[in-house]
């Protein structure tokens, strides 16, 4: 009788330990469109951008999201899991806040002829860390009119609260200072 309790008891630890893995998974928030990219194409078309490529390192590839725990070790989440792969969210969300921040611009994720600027970025940190901050960080190269313009970014960020959902929106939000940080770029151009 004891064993038939002990194996039951060991039935439901397992039971419930199984049902403890709940994935959640995780979009950047792309800011509203403004009114802007729903006029016609007349007040548009005076500088077009074609945001070629936002590429990530393989550690932060993969589905899981990226956490910090020293200063040499990294983890990947198993259960807190990007809802699409990060570099297309990056890309996207690029595209919506550079649409957004640059009037006049047309910013598309296809090229869009031959007088475009292209824009390319490697992000080489999008995780959180130990001590309560979000890493943002990588470099960017711009072909202007036959010149390249490579600017790196390193942007650190402190989170408010403990959490992934908390992680997520500080992350989207220093990837949103970087949008406006080469929107500025972009509007130094001639």
């Amino acid at each position: 009788m004891k064993k038939s309790a002990l194996i039951i008891v060991a039935l439901l630890l397992t039971a419930c330990s199984s049902s403890g893995d709940n994935k959640s998974y995780y979009q950047l928030p792309s800011p509203p469109q403004t009114a802007v990219q729903a006029s016609t194409g007349q007040s548009q078309g005076n500088h077009q951008l074609w945001v070629e490529q936002v590429s990530v390192p393989d550690y932060l590839a993969g589905n899981g999201v990226v956490y910090q725990t020293t200063d040499v070790q990294y983890v990947i989440a198993n259960n807190n899991l990007w809802a699409s792969p990060l570099d297309q969210q990056l890309r996207n969300t690029l595209v919506a806040n550079l649409s957004n921040q640059l009037p006049g611009w047309v910013v598309a994720s296809q090229p869009l002829g031959s007088e475009q600027d292209t824009l390319n970025v490697t992000v080489t940190g999008f995780h959180g860390r130990y001590d309560g901050r979000v890493i943002v960080s990588g470099e960017w190269l711009l072909k202007h009119q036959g010149q390249l313009i490579k600017r790196p970014f390193h942007i650190e960020l402190k989170q408010q609260q403990d959490g992934y959902d908390e992680m997520v929106k500080m992350l989207a939000q220093g990837w949103q200072q970087e949008a406006a940080s080469i929107a500025a770029q972009l509007n130094r151009l001639p």
